[in-house]
């Protein structure tokens, strides 16, 4: 199939199918006579598999070390799950963070009451006032889709 079908079948943005191929997650498909690229099915299912583990949030190293473990189909599947289990982590680690942001939210909404100006805002005072704290915590900030700490 062509490039475009696969994009439809998968819903993944040519741009994206072609980002996979260009980092090495997807393995680059034949070229007919006319140039363009020949994708089989298993170019599909790796897209697919590709797809299920960014909608559980994997990194793109997660996912290659996931899919060189698939070509040791004779393996322990041990290392398949202490890598599921740093990631369970990760994500346990980031609802935490979430939780903290929305007790923090909460605190500035509290602060609001209606019917004064934007200079006397209890939110944009909450902000400024906390900026210290914040600056102290950037350890704690997470962008999505990363580990790294």
């Amino acid at each position: 199939m062509k490039i475009g079908e696969l994009s439809k079948t998968t819903g993944l943005p040519v741009e994206t199918i072609r980002y996979y191929e260009k980092i090495g997650l997807m393995p680059a498909p034949e070229r007919n006579a006319s140039g363009y690229r020949q994708y089989r099915r298993d170019h599909l299912d790796r897209l697919l598999f590709i797809k299920r583990c960014r909608n559980l949030d994997m990194t793109q190293d997660e996912i290659r070390e996931l899919i060189q473990l698939t070509n040791q189909p004779e393996a322990d599947c041990g290392e398949v799950d202490a890598l599921l289990a740093r990631h369970l982590n990760h994500v346990r680690e980031r609802l935490a963070e979430l939780t903290r942001l929305e007790q923090t939210l909460e605190r500035l909404q509290k602060a609001c009451s209606r019917g004064r100006t934007v200079s006397e805002c209890g939110i944009l005072d909450g902000l400024n006032s906390e900026i210290g704290q914040l600056e102290d915590n950037h350890h704690a900030n997470h962008v999505p889709g990363t580990h790294g700490k």
